[in-house]
C-alpha cells in the first residue's frame, strides 16, 4: 500500500481498496472508517487518512474531526503520533479499539492538553441473528423517518447528542447538523417511533460498510423511560438494519450506562471487544 522511505504517509483516493482491505481484518471494529472510505473520504481530502506499511503489517489512522486507529500495533501508534499531534485543532475526539486509543492518548496528551473526559471501557457489542428469531418482541411502530419529519427528528437528535457528549451539537445555525440528519433520513438510516407529533424513540444507522451496520444515537424521550419501550424498539432497529442494510449489527456503549447495557443484552447483543473514547 505504501512502500516509501517512511512507513507512514497520507493516503489518497488510489489507496481506497487497500485501506478497505485493512479495515476488513476486523469489520465490526473498523466499520466507521470503512464507511468513511466508501463515502469518498479519501477523495481530495489529503491527510484525512494516514497509512503505515512495514514488515510487521499495515495499519491506518483516520485523522479528521475524529481520530480513529485501525488495526494498529503499539509501534504503529507511536509512528502515527508525530503526525497526529499536528492535527489537534481539527480533532474533537479519539475513539476506537481501546488499546490503541489509550496508547495514542498517552502519547499526545502532553501536547493536546487535558481531555474533557476519557471513557476507557465501552463494550463493543454485535448481533448476527434477527431478534425476532430469538423470540424478542419487535415494535411494529418503529420505522424509517421521512424528510417531511426532519423538524420533529432534529430536536430528539440534538437532545441525544447533548446527553451523550455533554454539549449541544451546534450553536447558532443548525444548517450543517440538519444536512447530516437529512442525509441519514434520505438513506433510510434514521428510525423513529412518533406519537402525537413527537419522537419518543430514535436511533441511527451511523455507519454501514463491509457487511456491518453500526447503530448510534439511540434515544428514548425522558418522559417515556422506564416503560419498557426500549427493548422492542431496539429490536425493530436491528431487524431493519439486518434486513435492509447489512447482515451484522453492532454498537458500542458506555460501561456505566447500565440500563442501556441491559437493553442491548435483552435484544440479543453479545460483546465482541472493547472501545474507548477520549472527548476533547
Amino acid at each position: 500500500m505504501l512502500r516509501a522511505s517512511s512507513p507512514v504517509r497520507a493516503l489518497t483516493l488510489g489507496d481506497s481498496q487497500a485501506a478497505l482491505a485493512v479495515c476488513a481484518e476486523d469489520p465490526v471494529a473498523n466499520v466507521f472508517v470503512a464507511a468513511r472510505i466508501m463515502d469518498g473520504g479519501l477523495n481530495g481530502n489529503r491527510g484525512a487518512m494516514l497509512g503505515y506499511d512495514h514488515e510487521e503489517g499495515q495499519g491506518l489512522m483516520w485523522t479528521s474531526a475524529n481520530v480513529v486507529p485501525v488495526q494498529c500495533t503499539p509501534r504503529m501508534v507511536n509512528a502515527f503520533a508525530d503526525k497526529v499531534i499536528r492535527r489537534r485543532r481539527w480533532a474533537s475526539s479519539v475513539f476506537g479499539p481501546a488499546d490503541p486509543v489509550l496508547h495514542l492518548w498517552s502519547v499526545v496528551e502532553r501536547d493536546w492538553g487535558t481531555a474533557r473526559e476519557v471513557r476507557a471501557n465501552q463494550p463493543l457489542l454485535v448481533m448476527r441473528e434477527l431478534p425476532s428469531r430469538l423470540g424478542v418482541p419487535v415494535d411494529p411502530f418503529v420505522r424509517p423517518a421521512t424528510l417531511a419529519e426532519v423538524d420533529l427528528v432534529l430536536p430528539a437528535a440534538a437532545a441525544m447528542f447533548a446527553e451523550e457528549i455533554g454539549y449541544p451539537p451546534y450553536r447558532g445555525s443548525d444548517r450543517a447538523y440538519r444536512l447530516g440528519l437529512e442525509h441519514l433520513i434520505r438513506t433510510g438510516r434514521t428510525l423513529v417511533r412518533i406519537e402525537d407529533g413527537q419522537v419518543v424513540f430514535k436511533a441511527d444507522l451511523g455507519s454501514v460498510a463491509l457487511g456491518v451496520t453500526q447503530i448510534q444515537g439511540v434515544w428514548v424521550h425522558p418522559s417515556r423511560r422506564g416503560e419498557g419501550l426500549a427493548v422492542p424498539a431496539m429490536a425493530a432497529v436491528v431487524e431493519h438494519a439486518m434486513r435492509h442494510h447489512a447482515p451484522t449489527a453492532s454498537l458500542y456503549v458506555n460501561d456505566f450506562n447500565l440500563p442501556a447495557l441491559a437493553t442491548y443484552r435483552r435484544v440479543g447483543f453479545v460483546q465482541a471487544g472493547v472501545f474507548a473514547t477520549v472527548l476533547l
